[in-house]
């Protein structure tokens, strides 16, 4: 199976690292991409917002985020049953190419790299009960490592397959639950890859719709 490899699909600050979307960027990066994005469908009526976008060594924009309902915080004790939130990742369907000074070669991305994202998207809002910040970094980095292996045999027992509309055409996902929320992962039809991750909103209700106008998710 076609995978892309950590370098090349690095997640961006606000889903691997330690901060929150009110860090979001600006739209600035989104308008920059030469694919399109994707959130959820018209069925949501609820509040979306811009995350980061990811860009690869040649600086190409490869992958954002788009956030609806909660702006989750790190998750805890008393924040882990109120928070309902669903957040989209597009990932740029590449092939395997050399960087812009030759220097270097890109792998290319695949469903896996959608899965990827979403598993570290998730763990990035995710902090375990009783769990000091010592204990915490060497956690993410244990979970982090679990995700690629996951995102990487997508056949595997650990995922179940689940079909959501996607542009209104029923789409296969590979789909799985944890204790920290749900991750899915699948592919269009205009050639790029979906991720999702969230916790609180159930998935099975979810539908992706490609959007028109990213600029109006800008605040």
């Amino acid at each position: 199976m076609e995978t892309t490899s950590r370098v090349g699909a690095q997640a961006p600050a606000a889903e691997g690292g330690q901060q929150v979307p009110s860090a979001r960027r600006t739209v600035d990066g989104y308008l920059l991409a030469p694919f399109p994005w994707y959130g959820l469908d018209e069925a949501f009526t609820g509040p979306r917002w811009l995350m980061q976008v990811g860009m690869a060594a040649d600086g190409a924009v490869e992958h954002g985020s788009i956030g609806h309902g909660d702006e989750p915080s790190v998750r805890n004790e008393g924040t882990e049953d109120k928070e309902k939130f669903a957040v989209v990742v597009t990932v740029a369907g590449n092939p395997a190419r050399r960087t812009a000074d030759g220097t270097g070669l890109l792998e290319a991305t695949s469903v896996s790299s959608a899965a990827w994202l979403a598993g570290v998207g998730l763990l990035s809002f995710t902090w375990p009960g009783q769990m000091d910040h010592t204990l915490r970094d060497d956690w993410l980095e244990q979970q982090t490592e679990t995700a690629w292996v996951l995102a990487d045999d997508l056949v595997g027992d650990d995922w179940s397959t689940l079909s959501l509309p996607v542009d209104g055409v029923p789409t296969p996902f590979h789909y799985r639950e944890s204790e920290f929320g749900w991750v899915l992962a699948g592919s269009t039809q205009a050639g790029v890859h979906v991720g999702a991750y969230g916790r609180g909103m159930s998935a099975y209700g979810l539908g992706f719709a490609m959007i028109k106008d990213i600029a109006a998710y800008a605040q």
